[in-house]
């Protein structure tokens, strides 16, 4: 069956597909947090990491297909969203980096291909940067890598709109800090003003196959900075999702997971 949810009323209401059954789940603790982690397959590893206010169950839609053909998939909450836990300090990218590490020494993955959506993706591409020998590729969907990357956002705009709505409830449901929602949105928000701010000197000494992923309609990254990363980035490949915005692994699943299998499929 065909999913198309452009408008993210079915997310807004029911959130993205349930996750299957977890191989392993559990928290390690890393640099004063609490980090939620949780498996399901087995063969080559995969790490999916979500957008900012987000939780790994907005992959819903992708870990079944990633299980069929043939991955281990593994789930991260970013410290502070989901089930994770933060300390005081300000959100850096850098920071949950490491909790990404940490969560592939508890898993005994010594290496996997990093999977980012939007504040994901720059999580990923930080991995590629800081610790090469442990990723062996990156997806980087929807992501600016310096400020001249991102637009100035168009109100109103409903799609916007129900994501954040969907954010909120799983926050609730999920959070050890239910009731602080609106502190840590103002949290976030806080870190995606001042970062990331990488140079181009510093993204050309990327070692790893990378595809920079926009759609043709996202909402907050300009086509022209994707152009740039791929320009930038030894190797990389620009691909261009049609007819989807910022939010196209839940608006329209199985385009996403197509270009998302080839990528991983590529030798």
């Amino acid at each position: 069956m065909t999913i198309h949810d452009d408008d993210l009323q079915k997310f807004e209401s029911q959130g993205a597909a349930a996750l299957p059954a977890a191989t392993h789940q559990g928290y390690v603790e890393n640099d004063g947090a609490r980090i939620w982690y949780s498996t399901y397959g087995a063969g080559e590893p995969v790490i999916l990491l979500h957008g900012g206010l987000g939780n790994g169950g907005n992959w819903g839609y992708q870990v079944p297909a990633l299980i069929e053909s043939g991955h281990r998939v593994v789930l991260v909450d970013s410290r502070g969203h989901g089930r994770s836990t933060r300390d005081s300090r300000p959100y850096t990218y850098e920071l949950m980096a490491s909790d990404v590490l940490a969560v592939m020494d508890a898993v005994n993955v010594p290496k996997a291909a990093a999977v980012g959506w939007s504040d994901g993706a720059c999580i990923a591409l930080i991995l590629a940067m800081r610790a090469p020998a442990r990723i062996n590729r990156v997806f980087f969907f929807a992501c600016n890598m310096d400020p001249s990357g991102t637009k100035e956002i168009e109100w109103p705009n409903p799609v916007i709109d129900r994501c954040s709505s969907r954010h909120r409830k799983d926050y609730a449901q999920l959070s050890a800090t239910p009731g602080q929602f609106d502190d840590f949105f103002a949290a976030v928000g806080s870190m995606m003003k001042t970062e990331p701010n990488y140079s181009a000197q510093q993204l050309a000494q990327i070692r790893v196959p990378v595809s920079v992923v926009i759609s043709e309609r996202d909402e907050f990254i300009r086509l022209e900075h994707a152009e740039y990363l791929a320009r930038t980035i030894p190797g990389a490949r620009l691909v261009l999702l049609s007819g989807v915005t910022h939010f196209a692994p839940l608006q329209r699943p199985e385009q996403f997971n197509s270009v998302l299998a080839t990528f991983l499929a590529a030798r």
